[in-house]
């Protein structure tokens, strides 16, 4: 199986606020990739390093092969400008904690708006797939609702069919369902378990150590900057080697 990410040494600092201090991680293609930690752990700057949205300052970051953020040629790395960035950025879909629709647009037209202004796709073929999407997450009736009439659960399911809309090798998920009302959890969960089983290669941070146990693939539990601990996601909350693991299992489970 080929990598879909792979970290060598990715190292990232704040000012003098060094947050990721050396990750070495991959991630295989089709896999579900699950991160725990505490907060401030440096788990959700990681993901956003994956799609450049913040750029790391030591170390490679690859995805499918590709360099993050960069060009080499022989030994130098030359950064590569905004557009080429957005390009790779495409293929790549994130799902951010606060759903960030548009609150000025509907449900179907949040899901059309980037394959029609990024990709250049037909209206009408954009608002028909958008519309099959909205079916795949459960809200085809909600297709002309806009955001502030939907619940958070609902707004985030439109949020997934608008990271999907591009057809992405990649979906990232930050803390998807920690915003929600415990009872709208289950829904998004529901969509997430779907899209694992068709195949998509997911890194999720989560606190949800239920959906990390039946649907992960791989676990790393990350604190202060680094990886822990590693493994089968099963084993390392049923029996975790590490006692820093333990403890934070301890608190959550």
């Amino acid at each position: 199986m080929t990598a879909m990410v792979k970290a060598e040494g990715v190292h990232k600092s704040f000012g003098q606020v060094e947050v990721l201090k050396g990750i070495d991680l991959e991630v295989a293609t089709g896999e579900v990739f699950c991160l725990i930690g505490p907060s401030g752990s440096g788990k959700s700057t990681f993901l956003r390093c994956i799609n450049h949205l913040e750029k790391i300052n030591a170390g490679r970051l690859y995805v499918d092969g590709d360099l993050v953020g960069y060009r080499q040629k022989g030994d130098r790395l030359y950064e590569l400008k905004d557009a080429e960035v957005a390009l790779k950025r495409r293929d790549i879909g994130m799902v951010f904690q606060r759903f960030n629709l548009f609150p000025h647009k509907t449900a179907l037209e949040n899901v059309m708006e980037a394959p029609v202004q990024v990709r250049g796709v037909a209206k009408a073929a954009a608002r028909e797939r958008a519309g099959q999407l909205l079916e795949r997450v459960g809200l085809s009736d909600k297709a002309g609702n806009y955001p502030s009439q939907l619940s958070g659960g609902q707004q985030q399911r439109v949020a997934i069919a608008r990271a999907l809309a591009m057809d992405p090798k990649l979906m990232l998920f930050d803390e998807p369902t920690s915003a929600l009302d415990p009872e709208l959890v289950g829904e998004v969960l529901d969509v997430m378990r779907q899209l694992a089983e068709e195949g998509m290669t997911m890194i999720v941070v989560t606190h949800e150590m239920g959906f990390a146990r039946e649907v992960g693939d791989s676990l790393v539990f990350m604190d202060g900057g680094v990886v822990v601990e590693a493994g089968d996601p099963r084993e390392v909350l049923t029996d975790p080697r590490h006692e820093r693991t333990q403890s934070f299992l301890s608190k959550v489970l």
